[in-house]
């Protein structure tokens, strides 16, 4: 069965369900998985600069016998990039990297930036840069109407931020990509995002690492009553939230189910939106107090829109 699209404020139209490639760089292994997903019927395909996986699923890419107009490839442009001069040879080197010639969404990964020479996603606030985002918006439009991208889009970017930096949008952001699972529902950006025709991408849809959303007493009895897995009643809830979700896996049986939704009612819907557990696997404010901001609006600002 096809992946269903969800239509973005541009009129591009984007898969719902994707293969998230983060933390997934084994050499040789992460291309024979995107080349299986797509076999499969995935079409939507999360990559990353900072990743350091882009060479593979380029390979890949070249490898598949699907045309491609079919395919709808995101990447992200790293921090060390946001100044509005490095923009284009970022993504020059994000195409290159895929072998293609057109990204079809480009985030903004992070609302803050790190000097250029810092590569590494291992920094401290004495890397951190004030680079306004609207400097680094603005080339990012350029790219739309040069045509290296069709779609533009922000990363783990908070309500605050986002009203402050839409009204000076020309072109609007289609995508907000965030971290949303049953134990980190995101209610209130989520729907702000969708009032303004923002669409949210949730990354770390299953929780993932320490995170026990899958181990949810509430979630696996839902999964016995649907006879799925809870990673499809995880995902299915998002994608009853109209959120799209890029799950991750190297397994072939777990990439298959993840395509496979289940039928939740709305009861169950809402019952897993009312689960209180909250953990968050992604929080910069962990190493870097300066970056409290970006997760914790209600404690510090963000310095530079």
């Amino acid at each position: 069965m096809p992946v269903k699209s969800i239509k973005l404020n541009n009129g591009v139209l984007m898969p719902e369900i994707g293969l998230g490639t983060w933390r997934a760089d084994e050499t040789g292994v992460l291309a024979e998985t995107v080349k299986k997903a797509i076999a499969m019927g995935y079409r939507h395909i999360d990559c990353a600069k900072i990743y350091n996986n882009q060479r593979e699923i380029g390979k890949a890419l070249r490898q598949v016998d699907v045309p491609r107009n079919e395919l709808f490839i995101v990447s992200k442009i790293f921090q060390n990039k946001h100044r509005p001069e490095l923009v284009p040879g970022a993504v020059d080197e994000i195409l290159e990297e895929l072998e293609l010639e057109q990204l079809d969404l480009l985030l903004m990964h992070w609302p803050y930036a790190i000097k250029p020479e810092q590569e590494s996603a291992d920094f401290t606030a004495d890397e951190l840069e004030d680079v306004p985002i609207m400097d680094t918006w603005h080339a990012m439009e350029k790219l739309v109407d040069q045509g290296k991208v069709r779609s533009i889009g922000v990363s783990n970017f908070n309500q605050q931020v986002l009203e402050k930096m839409v009204p000076q949008c020309r072109i609007l952001p289609a995508m907000n990509q965030i971290e949303v699972h049953p134990y980190n529902p995101e209610h209130e950006l989520v729907k702000y995002c969708q009032s303004q025709n923002i669409a949210v991408t949730a990354f770390c849809p299953l929780g993932g690492g320490k995170i026990s959303v899958m181990n949810d007493n509430l979630i696996k009895r839902i999964a016995d009553a649907h006879s799925c897995t809870p990673a499809q009643v995880a995902l299915s809830w998002l994608l009853a939230r109209g959120i799209i979700v890029i799950p991750k896996s190297n397994n072939e049986v777990r990439l298959k189910q993840n395509l496979r939704t289940a039928a939740l009612t709305f009861d169950e819907i809402r019952m897993i939106s009312a689960i209180k557990s909250r953990e968050r696997k992604v929080d910069p404010s962990r190493d870097i107090e300066e970056l409290t901001w970006v997760f914790h609006p209600d404690k510090a600002q963000c310095p530079l829109i």
